[in-house]
């Protein structure tokens, strides 16, 4: 693929665009007090956000995340010692991972929710005897 002075001019139109839309980071630090990445943005607005709550930065440890970076146009942060990246529209829009990853997260805080519709299920399913043997499973002789 080549490109043409077209091409750079589109792409520079385009991320002028990006900067004019989205404040650019400032600065960003992990705060472990908080246990919150927390961005500042030129607009004063501060994002702060637990690091399990993006896929990328969710397994880092508060040595990794104490280390990071501003790209150059102040949209991206980079964490090196995991080698992440933070795209910062994407993560103001509310992208926080794949849509995998997210799907994920919701199907595990959807199992832990308590509801009593959920124990009431629990209930009528022990009145059946609880789990069912597994297959396989020797039979026990008719007392």
């Amino acid at each position: 693929m080549d490109l043409t002075d077209n091409d750079f001019l589109l792409a520079n139109q385009r991320a002028a665009d990006k900067a004019a839309t989205f404040p650019a980071a400032v600065a960003v630090h992990y705060d472990r007090h908080l246990a919150r990445v927390v961005i500042t943005l030129a607009s004063k607005l501060q994002l702060a956000f637990a690091p399990g709550d993006v896929e990328a930065l969710a397994q880092a440890t508060p040595e990794q995340l104490d280390i990071s970076e501003i790209s150059p146009s102040g949209l991206g942060v980079h964490f090196p010692l995991v080698d992440a990246d933070l795209y910062l529209p994407a993560l103001l829009e509310g992208f926080l991972g794949s849509q995998r990853w997210a799907a994920a997260q919701n199907g595990r805080k959807g199992g832990q929710a308590r509801s009593s519709a959920k124990a009431a299920a629990s209930r009528e399913n022990g009145k059946l005897g609880g789990r069912p043997k597994k297959a396989g499973a020797a039979a026990e002789p008719a007392a």
